[in-house]
């Protein structure tokens, strides 16, 4: 049984210094009226969770139903850092998928601090040791990707500030992101340097932010009149492989015993290629992608991890405008984190919601023409991976 796509709905992004409850409650109301349906019609609401914003964060599948109205729908939360909105979406997906509901709602949103993120547990967190041990915050570990780039490949400060003036051009097109403003290359290169060979501009913010969708299975989206819906054709949930990710911190498991043959891909592409082979399709069949852009130098790397090119090639793509909208695969046409920000549990859903508008040719000034199949992928912390494919 497909799982098809009824409505999607975002809170635009910003820095509002508001409760995070609000952002996703207008979040779910936009989805639920762009799918034609009431909130009392939901069976089954999935909420992605924040720990950043206390208790109702954590409950966040309950905190949402609770502010929409208690109608006694089946609900569930879930926290896989970055992942989460698409770890929520797989939950809603096989759901549908078993027969155990015809339609669900997953919302995330989040009230995000001012700044870099900062670990939120002590000394038992790997987070609070790479931080605190190592000096090693966000933007390090980011510059630390950007440095072993530019090494292996040659990808110049100037490729980077072509990425940040690319995606903030779309950026500018688009009424949910947070910086709506086209840059030029040379406001990026006089950015202040934050981690070398990163500045601020190549860096994304944190932010507030929500985003809903609703799906259903394909026999209800018929009954309810809805015409070719967007159908979610794979979501991928990997972790990585033992020899590849050997951590010699707290709670993260290192027993040889535990060791499996080595992979055929890094832990990024083996996200990726997972979606591909449940959705029966290749790279060389997608056509736009939302990538996990926290840095410049992270989205290069990105386009040559699910198999838009070879290693070492997307700079070749950046420099000949085939990742620009109106491009041959256009990269990040929404705007990218570079344009929102991160609103953690939102990210994977919000990156679906442009995914759905772009298929459904309702992205206004940022359609890709003839948009037939979309691919979102990103990363979150403790072995987190994700990667949804849509098709028409």
């Amino acid at each position: 049984m497909d799982a098809v796509i009824l409505g999607a709905g975002m809170h635009p992004w910003g820095k509002w210094g508001r409760d995070f409850t609000e952002y996703g409650v207008r979040a779910a109301k936009d989805a639920l009226a762009e799918a034609g349906i009431a909130w009392t019609d939901v069976q089954f609401v999935v909420g992605a969770d924040t720990i950043r914003n206390g208790y109702p964060g954590l409950v966040a599948g309950s905190t949402f139903a609770q502010a929409l109205g208690w109608t006694g729908a089946r609900i569930a939360s879930c926290y896989a850092a970055c992942a989460s909105g698409a770890q929520a979406l797989d939950i809603a997906r096989t759901r549908i998928m078993a027969g155990l509901c015809d339609v669900a709602l997953v919302v995330g949103a989040d009230a995000a601090p001012k700044g870099f993120f900062k670990p939120v547990g002590g000394p038992g967190d790997p987070d609070w040791l790479r931080f605190k041990l190592l000096g090693a915050s966000n933007p390090v570990y980011f510059a630390l990707y950007a440095r072993r780039r530019m090494e292996l490949y040659g990808t110049t400060q100037d490729d980077l500030a072509a990425v940040k003036v690319k995606n903030a051009l779309a950026g500018s097109l688009n009424p949910n992101a947070r910086y709506r403003k086209a840059v030029t290359a040379e406001e990026v290169l006089a950015s202040p340097m934050v981690a070398d060979p990163l500045r601020l501009m190549d860096i994304c913010a944190t932010s507030d932010g929500g985003a809903a969708i609703v799906l259903a299975s394909r026999d209800y989206a018929r009954r309810l009149g809805a015409r070719d819906p967007v159908r979610l054709a794979a979501i991928s949930t990997v972790t990585p492989t033992f020899p590849n990710t050997v951590l010699e911190l707290p709670n993260f498991a290192t027993d040889s015993a535990a060791a499996v043959p080595p992979p055929a891909r890094p832990f990024r592409s083996a996200i990726a290629h997972a979606a591909y082979e449940e959705a029966g399709i290749g790279p060389e069949d997608v056509s736009l992608a939302e990538v996990y852009d926290l840095s410049t130098a992270l989205e290069l790397d990105w386009i040559e991890d699910i198999g838009l090119c070879g290693p070492g090639e997307a700079d070749k793509l950046l420099r000949t405008g085939q990742t620009a909208l109106g491009g041959r695969i256009p990269v990040n046409v929404s705007g990218g984190l570079a344009s929102f920000g991160e609103a953690i549990p939102a990210q994977a859903i919000a990156q679906l919601c442009e995914l759905t508008w772009q298929l459904r040719g309702a992205a206004g000034a940022r359609q890709v023409e003839h948009a037939r199949i979309g691919l979102a992928v990103n990363q979150g912390l403790f072995g987190h991976g994700s990667a949804v494919i849509t098709t028409r």
